[in-house]
């Protein structure tokens, strides 16, 4: 035969099944935009990570003695003084998208003689350019909001009134948002493994119903050898018609979930996304999908092959994998090999599920003396023996969607609990000179529309034992009857009088980290001095990756200096946020205040937390839909393969309407036992995710939840499924009776 003639024979198979040509399309593409999408969105933030890390190398940063902003007239004093010293302004650029970074190119030549003579290299590539050009850029109110003043580490002394401390880079935060996007490329990576189930399942199936033609093709001289060759082009072919859309819109996607994504690692983990440009790299799921598309649908033993072989040890084999993989959920101690061990699970429940349940509806089968209910149970066990991979797909997308909704709903209630507590007050006012914190203080005294107010300062801390590290510091007046409404994880009795005699208390992540109880003792340094306290309490601290010490406003040194100060307002009975800030507008009219509400604040929390997981729900919900998707096609096309039997039961004496209830009957069975079969695997999936994989990748934990309801939402949505199967089945019940087939010839034809 010619090579155009065999081109014609194997596109004749998806003319002749134009769904099953489409649905393989649609599988590949969403899963590539699902996994291109995430991949750019992960790629970028990497990248940031490591610029993050490496660009203040060397650098120390330059503070004000008083705690004041720094302003551009330090910047000229310093200099003026022989200091060498660089402006360091971030700024998001007007895109919205990303962030850049302004400094003065010319300030740079004297760090070739403090010893750093490559910085300027560094600082020629990614998100850096001129400040000029960046404050110009930059709203008139924020334009030199948050300069930093950058010296090189051999720095010999400083002017009066300025200190120099290691430079932190505020682009990166360390392995706890390497987690956080750890988890999303585990997520996608499940993705694609429900995606390969289906692909191999539609492909299969297309193997199975071109046996025929494939011994046809034999006897007329083509080799296997070539036929194999011509399926292994057809492959390429299809996943490149598939993976360059699902490649652009996956593109298309992260830059609609950019802006959002950006804001997540910067409320959660404090990174700042930098901008970056479209490279090379955003091509790579394409040769990635096809290599995947290859090794999902090569290996096609024939139906039968070793089956007996492979059976003799599926059970033992599969029951292996499952307890290995439960065993390492309980032991595993990093985010990685919990992965390893949830993809055990996924296995053995994978080889397990069809095995355990075509054998239950065959002894099920085997104990009724009811004919067609005998013929329903060993019906519904062939279907869930040929629908195997498809059952799979499903079982596997419903247990992730349950497991998401239950992690999503359980932070949700949790999160808006825990931001109660926090939200005390109704106004919030942010010092940006903190030497002005007297004025302000006095001012809120004198007001009648000021019921209770409190003082928030917050700076870094250096632990020194158990563990040296820097931590935030986070000092409150002990006696405020508006911080009292807290709960703790873990307490002492009355935290708070203790707090007030020299003990702290600390956060979720730093306990977790540093192994610490109520009782423990620590030692740490603020403003010089070292002190030794016990842990009072440990406090929740959602939303946050960093260790944070909480101290009494008491217990501070006299030296100390806040970096940060704002001030919680409760107003009276009838005032206003809009009031407090005229009153203080005319009391205090020179002082610079930025005033908050709480509803604001909430606002601005809420967004995060759902943008947090918008994506996570997102790929869930559209695994859920490929799952469906292909289960639908695929048990259309195997109930199709059936006519013939069901044609028997209209010549054995069963009525139309009888018949048609019991193919309904049969492929709503199919979906409802897949999805029954998804809540134990969703219930470990979420123990999993709240117990287990949130606390190593964010540092705090969840309750446990579970709910019922939602599950009663998946067993209508599957039902829905199998109701659809049924009507398109049906339509084809009153056409003529079809051609009788052999058994072997198509996919379901076992009896």
């Amino acid at each position: 035969m010619t090579r155009r003639s065999l081109w014609l024979a194997s596109a004749s198979h998806y003319r002749r099944h134009p769904l099953q040509g489409g649905a393989l399309l649609l599988i590949i593409i969403l899963a590539t935009a699902l996994w291109s999408g995430v991949w750019d969105l992960t790629r970028q933030a990497r990248q940031s990570l490591q610029q993050g890390t490496g660009m203040l190398e060397g650098l120390q940063e330059i503070r004000r003695e008083d705690g004041a902003a720094l302003t551009v007239a330090d910047f000229v004093h310093l200099r003026r003084s022989g200091v060498c010293v660089l402006p360091w302004l971030e700024s998001t650029p007007p895109t919205g998208q990303g962030r850049v970074i302004g400094i003065d190119p010319l300030s740079l030549g004297c760090f070739a003689d403090a010893g750093m003579p490559r910085l300027s290299q560094r600082l020629q590539d990614g998100p850096f350019e001129d400040i000029g050009k960046v404050i110009d850029q930059a709203p008139a109110p924020t334009a030199v909001a948050g300069l930093r003043l950058m010296a090189p580490s051999a720095l010999d002394s400083l002017p009066a009134g300025y200190r120099a401390v290691p430079a932190e880079p505020r682009l990166a935060t360390g392995e706890l948002a390497d987690s956080f996007l750890l988890n999303l490329d585990a997520l996608c990576i499940l993705v694609l493994l429900i995606t390969g189930l289906l692909v191999r399942s539609v492909y299969l199936l297309g193997l199975s119903q071109r046996r025929a033609g494939t011994l046809l093709l034999i006897r007329f001289g083509v080799t296997p050898a070539r036929l194999r060759g011509l399926r292994l082009v057809e492959l390429v072919v299809v996943s490149l018609l598939g993976a360059v859309p699902g490649t652009l819109l996956g593109l298309l996607m992260a830059q609609l979930f950019a802006q959002g994504f950006a804001r997540v690692m910067s409320g959660l983990f404090d990174v700042t996304l930098v901008a970056d440009a479209v490279s090379w790299m955003a091509c790579l799921p394409v040769p990635v999908m096809i290599g995947l598309v290859l090794v999902w649908c090569w290996f096609d033993r024939p139906e039968g092959e070793g089956r007996h072989r492979l059976g003799s040890c599926r059970w033992g084999c599969a029951a292996a994998v499952l307890l290995l993989g439960v065993a390492g959920l309980l032991l595993a101690d990093t985010l990685v090999l919990v992965f390893l061990a949830l993809a055990l699970v996924f296995l053995g429940v994978g080889l397990l599920t069809p095995a355990l349940l075509s054998r239950g509806l065959d002894r099920a089968a085997g104990s009724t003396s009811r004919p067609m209910r005998q013929w329903s149970l060993r019906e519904l066990s062939v279907m869930i023996r040929r629908l195997g991979l498809p059952v799979v797909a499903l079982q596997f997308a419903a247990a992730t969607v349950i497991a998401i909704q239950a992690l999503v709903s359980t932070f949700e209630a949790t999160f808006y609990q825990w931001l109660d507590q926090r939200l005390q007050g109704d106004v919030y006012l942010e010092i940006r000179d903190t030497a002005e914190r007297s004025a302000l203080t006095d001012a809120l005294g004198r007001l009648d529309l000021v019921d209770h107010w409190y003082t928030v300062q917050r700076d870094r801390a250096e632990l020194i034992q158990p563990q040296t590290q820097s931590v935030d510091l986070l000092a409150l007046p002990s006696d405020s009857l508006l911080l009292h409404h807290w709960s703790f994880l873990g307490a002492a009795a009355d935290p708070w009088a203790r707090l007030s005699e020299g003990q702290v208390m600390v956060n979720e992540q730093l306990a977790r980290r540093l192994e610490l109880e109520t009782g423990d003792r620590l030692c740490y340094r603020i403003a010089g001095q070292d002190v030794s306290a016990t842990v009072a309490a440990v406090y929740a601290d959602y939303g946050r990756p960093s260790g944070e010490l909480l101290v009494a406003e008491s217990s501070l040194p006299a030296g100390f200096r806040a970096g940060f100060t704002s001030i919680t307002v409760e107003l009276a009975d009838g005032a206003s946020p809009e009031a407090l800030g005229a009153a203080l507008a005319r009391t205090l009219p020179d002082m610079a205040l930025d005033q908050r509400d709480t509803a604001s604040v909430r606002e601005l929390a809420t967004r995060i937390f759902e943008q947090t997981f918008l994506l996570t729900r997102a790929i869930s919900m559209l695994t859920l839909v490929l799952a469906a998707v292909s289960l639908l096609v695929l048990g259309w096309v195997f109930f199709g393969t059936r006519r013939w039997y069901f044609h028997l039961l209209r010549v054995w004496g069963i009525g139309r309407r009888e018949l048609r209830g019991r193919i309904s009957g049969l492929s709503v069975s199919v979906t409802l036992m897949a999805c029954l079969a998804a809540l134990p695997l969703g219930i470990l999936l979420t123990w999993v995710l709240v117990a287990r994989i949130n606390p190593l990748a964010f540092g705090w934990s969840l309750p446990m939840a579970i709910y019922p309801l939602f599950w009663l939402q998946l067993v209508v949505v599957a039902g829905v499924i199998g109701l659809a199967i049924a009507w398109l089945i049906q339509r084809r019940l009153g056409e003529r009776p079809p051609e009788p087939v052999t058994v072997g010839q198509l996919q379901g034809a076992e009896r």
